[in-house]
């Protein structure tokens, strides 16, 4: 682990009235909890994954899943904060068993689209295949193609990179993780230097 560097439990976001009780797909019948986000709501940057992973352990105490430890150290090392960030999911469940993926995730997407109307973020950063092709509206989309330049999503620049679960399996994807990472700290760091010029 990176000298300095302790994975925390981000706070998370206020589900809105609208989606407390959501039983729009199935999913409502298999989850524990609706995951709304986590990190900063007015966060200049968005994270979107596919789902959220596990949050507590069996005696319901919380951690730091895998997930959010890898994305947290590559944070921490291109310089951005929790406070620059908000993570979200294309589902706000996380699956326990088989279910309708089409379905859940066609449904799912107003929420996202809802919530990105909303909060306006500046940057988009999509980790993963199944959440960059739903995010881009593009089944066939792959980071491996997509990685290492932006991309203008419904007006919001967005870069794409591995899922951080993907990098924990595969170190050697690890760089590129950081890489991309980079190139969204870059913009970030040099969007705020023009916000900033007299």
């Amino acid at each position: 682990m990176e000298s300095g560097f302790i994975p925390v439990v981000w706070p998370e976001d206020v589900i809105p009235p609208e989606a407390v009780n959501c039983t729009k797909c199935e999913l409502h019948c298999q989850r524990s909890r609706i995951i709304w986000g986590e990190g900063n709501p007015d966060a200049p940057i968005i994270i979107i994954l596919d789902n959220p992973g596990a949050r507590e352990d069996r005696e319901g105490n919380p951690f730091v899943c895998g997930t959010r430890q890898a994305l947290q150290l590559a944070a921490h090392i291109s310089g951005l904060k929790m406070e620059d960030l908000y993570i979200t999911y294309i589902l706000k469940c996380r699956p326990l068993r088989k279910y309708n993926k089409e379905k859940a995730r066609n449904t799912c997407m107003e929420h996202l689209k809802n919530q990105i109307q909303k909060q306006k973020p500046k940057l988009a950063f999509c980790m993963g295949n199944t959440a960059v092709q739903w995010f881009f509206d593009n089944m066939q989309a792959e980071v491996k193609n997509l990685r290492g330049i932006w991309h203008k999503i419904g007006n919001i620049p967005t870069c794409v990179t591995y899922h951080p679960l993907a990098v924990r399996r595969r170190p050697n994807l690890f760089q590129h993780f950081l890489n991309d990472w980079e190139l969204l700290s870059q913009r970030f760091f040099d969007m705020n230097k023009d916000l900033h010029k007299p």
